[in-house]
């Protein structure tokens, strides 16, 4: 079975995204997630729901996101709670 994607709505240059990967990193391997990086300059209608809050986390309903700024801690409780 492949690895379930965590998806990191980011674009060029973002240096607060930046500073968010290292809060991300160390629980990728604990719920067996990959790093999919979505670049909402990409996409209208990402840019319109994120354009002023990324980096945003996601695994997959755009409705259903975690926005920085967040810790590992409260990005393990977020994950938590959508997949156990």
């Amino acid at each position: 079975m492949s690895q379930r994607a965590l998806f990191f709505y980011t674009t060029l240059g973002c240096s607060l995204c930046e500073k968010a990967k290292p809060e991300i990193w160390p629980l990728l391997e604990k719920f067996d997630l990959r790093l999919q990086p979505v670049d909402i300059a990409d996409d209208e209608e990402l840019t319109r729901l994120f354009g002023w809050s990324i980096p945003v986390v996601g695994l997959g309903e755009v409705e259903d996101v975690l926005c920085w700024p967040f810790t590992t801690s409260e990005l393990a409780s977020w994950l938590s709670a959508r997949l156990s």
